[in-house]
């Protein structure tokens, strides 16, 4: 039995992994708890310390372009749409409005953002570089300069915000947490997004599972055996969901996005195309990585024998 260490956020598609309700055959999972899952990406772009961890997509995306010698399997933890999730000052009516404007985001390469900033830019016509951007950590991944319109805030993002020093942020751990008296800057942001899944099939995804190459190469059947693990949990999970054993915030937030999309959480190569192709393209775009690679090699099949 080979042991692996391994971060997962706490979601309820892996509770069974974590209390060994499943199993991973021949392999013994070690589960470490992070404080916040923010640095355990960090840590996996920059020093590899799990052999196992669930990592932000985009990170991964810059990490791998660096040299870092991880594999990401398309297994994504969560999803949700991002037309919304931007907050804005009075005055300020779509995501037009936001040029020439001062924007707060935790990092500028957080995935949140970048789906965000791909959406406005191809729904909306927003040029991302005619919008300030001002951010309040480090980002994950150093090898790469940011665009010149990026800089680092001197205070946190919601005491700018609250001081009128931001005109937007992005709400929750993407920017500057969920201030009041602010409105999205998509008031329709929940119609939008079901005709915008219509029409591209686009189901935005974060936070993947990523293993240490040097893992792989000594297993070359842990890719299979993870997503079989991994999906046999989630089937769990979506059980107990219909149920309505599962009945939390996350759950139904979930069960209502089922009536959207059908599985809310897909996994697999061929499930996630549409998703990881947009992700891709929004990254490169965005100045974050230097060339858009084919998503099989950045993101293998684990269906097949070897990855």
């Amino acid at each position: 039995m080979t042991a692996l260490s391994i971060v997962l956020g706490p979601h309820g598609q892996v509770r069974d992994l974590r209390e060994g309700t499943v199993r991973v055959p021949g392999f013994e999972l070690k589960f470490t708890e992070v404080k916040r899952m923010p640095d355990a990406y960090r840590e996996m772009a920059r020093s590899q310390p799990y052999d196992v961890c669930e990592m932000a997509p985009t990170s991964y995306l810059m990490a791998v372009a660096a040299g870092a010698p991880i594999t990401a399997l398309p297994i994504p933890m969560t999803r949700r749409f991002r037309h919304a999730g931007v907050l804005a000052r009075p005055g300020i009516t779509g995501p037009k409005d936001l040029e020439g404007k001062r924007v707060g985001v935790r990092a500028y390469a957080v995935t949140a953002a970048v789906w965000t900033r791909g959406i406005h830019a191809e729904e909306y016509g927003v040029d991302p570089g005619k919008i300030t951007w001002l951010t309040q950590e480090h980002e994950n991944v150093r090898a790469f300069g940011l665009p010149a319109n990026v800089h680092r805030a001197d205070r946190p993002l919601a005491d700018l915000l609250r001081d009128g020093k931001l005109d937007a942020a992005f709400a929750g751990l993407a920017g500057a947490g969920d201030a009041e008296g602010l409105t999205d800057v998509v008031p329709d942001a929940e119609k939008r997004e079901r005709d915008w899944f219509a029409r591209t099939g686009i189901y935005p995804l974060h936070g993947v599972i990523v293993v240490r190459d040097e893992v792989l190469r000594a297993h070359p059947e842990l890719p299979g055996a993870l997503f079989e693990a991994f999906g046999q949990a989630k089937e769990n999970y979506l059980a107990r969901i219909r149920s309505g054993e599962a009945d939390g915030p996350e759950d139904r937030r979930y069960r209502k996005l089922a009536a959207i999309v059908g599985d809310p959480l897909p996994y697999g190569l061929a499930e996630n195309a549409d998703s990881l192709v947009a992700l891709v393209r929004y990254a490169h775009e965005q100045g974050l990585i230097p060339d858009r690679p084919p998503i099989d090699q950045v993101f293998p099949d684990p269906r097949k024998e070897s990855v």
